[in-house]
């Protein structure tokens, strides 16, 4: 579902090069990448997401090639097959919460599924905010509105960029069950980017990233 071979990345011409180790993760399955600040976590996902192009390397999602699509046909790609977790929830202000749920499907020329989305905003706990404006929202309504938006087009992989990382212990359980669970529902692989070595022994997959960093 998700492969990746001698992925490397850099930000311009006298900027360091990143090297990433290579990933191979099944459909279905749950993958965790840990590492320290700076190692390069939130660079990865977003070449695995497809919001950057790698410098040299491949990746593979769900079978498809991203080498071979153009930006607009990746975009595409994207908006039908990915979801994305951010660390900060990325919400159009002036839409409710349920019209951002909506937006995956208008931008990828779909039908919004309203019922889907009151119920997976229900099913997070968020129900009685589906009218409300995101700065309505407390911040751990907003991260489960996020969840709900990820996975509202039944993606294939879902990305999560550290979901926990200023949770407590509880909320913490509480979010990745609720990840867990969203993502099995969906049938998806779901990706979890994170320094929290809380989630350390919960995922038996996961990858420690070290990246080398050469001028």
């Amino acid at each position: 579902m998700i492969e990746t071979k001698n992925l490397t990345f850099r930000y311009g011409p006298e900027a360091p090069e990143m090297r990433f180790p290579d990933l191979d993760c099944a459909a279905g399955e749950r993958l965790l990448l840990l590492g320290s600040s700076g190692a390069g976590k939130t660079t990865l996902l977003h070449l695995l997401s497809g919001l950057l192009r790698p410098s040299s390397g491949q990746i593979h999602v769900d079978h498809t090639p991203f080498s071979t699509l153009s930006d607009r046909a990746l975009d595409r790609f994207r908006g039908e097959r990915i979801g994305v977790v951010f660390q900060r929830a990325h919400f159009v202000e002036s839409l409710t919460v349920l019209e951002n749920l909506a937006l995956p499907a208008f931008l990828t020329g779909g039908r919004p599924d309203p019922e889907r989305a009151e119920a997976m905003l229900a099913a997070l706990g968020v129900g009685h905010k589906a009218s409300s404006k995101p700065r309505d929202l407390s911040v751990g309504e907003q991260q489960r509105a996020s969840i709900a938006r990820a996975l509202i087009h039944r993606p294939s992989v879902v990305l999560a960029d550290e979901p926990t990382s200023a949770l407590d212990d509880r909320s913490t359980e509480a979010v990745i069950g609720l990840l867990e669970a969203q993502a099995a529902e969906a049938g998806a692989t779901l990706v979890i980017v994170t320094h929290d070595s809380r989630l350390k022994d919960r995922y038996p997959n996961r990858v420690e990233l070290q990246t080398l960093a050469t001028p």
